[in-house]
């Protein structure tokens, strides 16, 4: 082959004209230049003036009557000339457009896109997460009140993921008014309140008396700020839970079990392994057994039973509690102590739901507290709690916002009910495909881009966004709570 035809085939390439097509003035078809390409899935056009997203961008080739349509010029013979282009599919962001053909498109510049944002913007507040990862100088903002729906946040390990919900939740404290129930697997939020080095003053400021209200519960043997379960708050399906009783295989136990919450347990400084020494010392056969069962299991041993403490995770969810409570699960020992605690959290919430006092119930590692398939009882129950929240919460204020590695093993209903999307980083081609077929709205062709996200980068789709953006998150005001295991093992040897 000689030169002449591939240069004529790049001169050609280089003339395709850049233009749009609507049939119903909402979704648009274009073709452009595949040469220095400016057109991304997720970027910005500009269309006869009008503001759009494209969605999806593809090659293609084209030849004879077709290529003579896409250029500007004149072809002598392209019977002989194939030529590649660029073709794909997107929505126009403007109201109001009719249907257009050929309707010349160029790049959206950020000054329009930003104007666009400034011009859809709720009249309330607002979340100023990040920045455009396409438009790096635009600036993004959530939209509070999409919060009143539930939230699905997943991104696989090292995308950024516990950065990103800090950072919303930091908007949240500064921006709103909402309640904060967070369950903390990991400690990742236990310094919540704590403002980072290099922030600056009037920031930080401002940002320390909106956590005044921030209040931190972990695993200790006492003090204020001990994490701790009151036993007798828990119904009898809770405490046969805990206690792996079944109501008829072990109904003698499970009858004294009744017996000892129905008459009292006297003493609030009674403690769980004081307790369990005077139940096996107990005349009664069943008290006896119900005591060996509680030192059997090791449950005398967990510092997160009270009896009669005041501030227990039970009083502290109740209405006029604290703004934000973080409950550090991450500094418990056993899972089954996370369990339980989990659980008498959303349990709580939802006996309480009648005063319908908005609050945002965030739990992370979802996969662990409510997940698909529950390896125990207590763990089922804290399942059964969450589905109950997402079928039915809404209505009483209870919104959720889970975040996970792995979504197929969250709980299905929870996942279903969500009706907003923040995605990062997702290789796994079967948790984008569920995530696809579970939650619609999300277009599938900006999901695919997730594969290739870098760390921070995400897809922010559903009510708390005015499109599906692509949004950089970042930069964080408070101190990150939990921390990597240090790499220093690849240094070598001799480092």
């Amino acid at each position: 082959m000689t030169a002449e035809p591939a240069t004529s085939r790049r001169t050609l390439e280089a003339a395709v004209a850049a233009t749009a097509s609507s049939v119903d003035g909402r979704r648009f078809a274009f073709q452009c230049t595949i040469h220095d390409l400016t057109v991304r899935a997720g970027g910005y056009v500009s269309i006869d003036g009008r503001l759009g997203q494209v969605h999806e961008v593809e090659s293609a080739w084209v030849e004879g009557p077709e290529l003579e349509a896409a250029v500007t010029r004149e072809v002598p013979d392209a019977s002989r000339l194939r030529i590649a282009l660029a073709r794909g599919q997107g929505v126009l962001l403007d109201d109001g457009a009719g249907p257009f053909h050929e309707a010349p498109l160029v790049h959206a510049d950020a000054a329009a896109v930003g104007r666009w944002l400034e011009q859809v913007r709720p009249r309330r507040a607002s979340l100023d997460v990040g920045r455009l990862c396409l438009e790096p100088g635009v600036r993004f903002a959530l939209d509070a009140g999409g919060l009143d729906r539930h939230t699905l946040l997943c991104g696989q390990s090292g995308s950024g993921k516990t950065y990103a919900l800090g950072t919303i939740l930091e908007q949240l404290l500064l921006e709103t008014s909402l309640r904060l129930v967070i369950l903390d697997p990991n400690s990742d939020f236990v310094r919540l309140g704590d403002v980072r080095d290099g922030v600056e003053e009037q920031a930080a400021v401002r940002y320390r008396e909106a956590t005044r209200g921030v209040v931190v519960r972990r695993r200790a043997e006492g003090g204020p700020g001990r994490l701790h379960v009151r036993l007798t708050d828990l119904d009898p399906v809770e405490q046969a839970a805990v206690l792996r009783l079944d109501p008829i295989a072990d109904r003698d136990e499970y009858g004294a079990l009744v017996e000892l919450v129905e008459s009292g347990i006297e003493g609030s400084d009674t403690t769980a392994d004081e307790l369990a020494e005077r139940l096996t010392h107990a005349d009664d056969p069943q008290m006896h057994a119900l005591g060996t069962r509680v030192r059997n299991l090791g449950l005398h041993r967990w510092p997160i039973w009270s009896l009669g403490a005041d501030a227990s995770l039970q009083d502290l969810v109740a209405p006029g509690g604290p703004r934000a409570l973080v409950v550090d699960l991450g500094s418990l020992d056993t899972a089954a102590e996370k369990a339980i605690a989990a659980e008498s959290v959303l349990a709580a919430l939802w006996r309480r739901r009648a005063e319908r006092e908005p609050v945002l119930i965030v739990i992370d590692e979802a996969h662990n507290v409510c997940p698909r398939e529950p390896g125990d009882e207590v763990t089922a129950l804290a399942t059964e709690q969450a589905a109950r929240i997402a079928a039915e919460g809404r209505k009483f204020g209870l919104y959720l916002l889970v975040s996970t590695q792995r979504p197929h093993r969250v709980n299905e209903l929870v996942v279903s009910q969500c009706d907003n999307l923040v995605l990062m980083r997702m290789t796994s081609v079967g948790d984008l495909e569920y995530v696809a077929h579970t939650l619609s709205f999300a277009p599938p062709a900006l999901l695919r881009e997730a594969t290739s996200f870098r760390m921070g980068e995400s897809l922010v789709a559903g009510k708390l966004a005015s499109h599906p953006a692509f949004v950089h998150f970042g930069p964080r005001v408070s101190e990150e709570g939990g921390s990597d295991v240090p790499a220093t093992w690849a240094d070598g040897p001799g480092a």
